[in-house]
C-alpha cells in the first residue's frame, strides 16, 4: 500500500503561520447529491469519482458484483492513508481487482475525503467526510442493489478514520467490522510521545486547530479524535494488522492498546503481528499475501 510520511517541511511552513488562525474548524454539513443509479443488479457495474458530497474532494469508486442483491451482497469501505494530510483514493485502487477476487460477494468502495490542512480542514473534517460516505452509501443502498452489511479497512490514518467511525457512530449504519492496517488509535498518546518525523506541534494542528492545542488545553478534542477511547462493549470485530518496527504507529501503545481494549470488552479481534515489519514500507509481498488471507478468514468468520 502507498504509505506516506508523516512530517514534510511544507507543514514548518504551516505551523509557523496558523498561529492566529481560528480554532473552530469548518466544517460544513455535506448535501445529499443526485445518486448514481445501478440498474442492472444482473451485470458487474463500476462507477468513477462517484460525488457524495458538493466538494470535489467527497468523491468514491464504486464496484459493484454481478448477481447482487440487498439480502446478500456486503459493503467493503476502502479508506486511504496519508497522515490525513496526503494521499488519495488511487493509492489503493491496485489492490481492487485481489479484494473483488477474495470478496466476491461485497461491493467495494474506494473514498476520497478532505486533507487537513492545518489551517481550516482539521479534525473533525476528515471523521466527518467518512462519517457522510457511510450515510450515502447506506442511503442509496437500495438504488445500488447492496445490504446494510458493512466493513472499514483502512490503511494508516485511514485506518484511525475507519476505527473511529465503527465505534463512534452506531446509526444509520452499524458497521459489522474493521480491518486495521497499523492504523494510530491514541491522539494523545501520538502528541506525548511523538515519533521523529511527527512533532507535537503537527498533531496540536491536526487535532485541536491551534498551536496551543495540547491534551491539557483541549483534553475533549483529543479523546473525541482517538479510536481507543470509543472501543467498548458494542464495537464491532476488527483484525489489526500491525508492524514490529513501524516508526509511525507504535505497535504496543497503539494497536496493542486497542487489541486489549477490545479483548477487555469481550470483542472479537485478531492482532496479526510482523516482529520486522515497518509501516507498510518493507513489507514483502509475502507479508501482504499473509496480511490478506487473515483478514479474508475473519470477516468470512465474523460477517455473516
Amino acid at each position: 500500500m502507498k504509505l506516506y510520511k508523516l512530517f514534510t517541511p511544507l507543514l514548518f511552513v504551516v505551523i509557523f503561520s496558523a498561529c492566529k488562525k481560528s480554532d473552530t474548524p469548518f466544517v460544513p454539513v455535506v448535501p445529499a447529491p443526485p445518486v448514481v443509479t445501478a440498474t442492472n443488479p444482473s451485470s458487474a457495474q463500476t462507477f468513477l469519482s462517484v460525488r457524495y458530497g458538493s466538494v470535489n474532494a467527497q468523491n468514491m469508486d464504486v464496484y459493484l458484483p454481478a448477481g447482487r442483491s440487498t439480502a446478500t451482497t456486503k459493503v467493503l469501505i476502502m479508506i486511504h492513508g496519508g497522515s490525513w494530510t496526503a494521499g488519495d483514493k488511487a493509492d489503493l485502487t491496485p489492490f481492487v481487482d485481489t479484494f473483488k477476487t477474495r470478496f466476491p460477494d461485497y461491493a467495494i468502495f474506494n473514498i476520497n475525503y478532505r486533507l487537513c490542512n492545518f489551517v481550516s480542514l482539521y479534525f473533525p473534517t476528515q471523521e466527518m467526510d467518512v462519517k457522510a460516505a457511510v450515510e450515502y452509501i447506506n442511503k442509496y443502498a437500495p438504488q445500488y442493489f447492496i445490504s446494510n452489511k458493512f466493513v472499514l479497512m483502512g490503511a494508516s490514518a485511514g485506518a484511525h478514520l475507519a476505527m473511529l467511525q465503527a465505534y463512534k457512530y452506531h446509526s444509520p449504519v452499524n458497521v459489522k467490522a474493521v480491518v486495521d492496517f497499523f492504523g494510530p488509535t491514541d491522539m494523545k498518546d501520538m502528541y506525548d510521545n511523538p515519533p521523529s518525523s511527527l512533532p507535537p506541534a503537527s498533531i496540536a494542528l491536526l487535532v485541536g486547530g491551534n498551536l496551543s492545542a495540547t491534551p491539557s488545553v483541549k483534553p475533549m478534542a483529543y479523546l473525541q479524535s482517538s479510536p481507543l477511547y470509543y472501543a467498548n462493549t458494542q464495537s464491532c470485530p476488527t483484525i489489526i494488522i500491525q508492524g514490529g518496527t513501524d516508526p509511525l504507529v507504535n505497535h504496543l501503545r497503539q494497536s496493542e492498546a486497542m487489541r486489549d481494549k477490545l479483548t477487555l470488552n469481550s470483542i472479537p479481534n485478531e492482532y496479526v503481528y510482523f516482529p520486522s515489519g515497518d509501516h507498510g514500507m518493507n513489507w514483502t509481498p509475502s507479508d501482504w499475501n499473509h496480511s490478506f488471507n487473515r483478514a479474508q478468514l475473519f470477516l468470512t468468520t465474523h460477517v455473516l
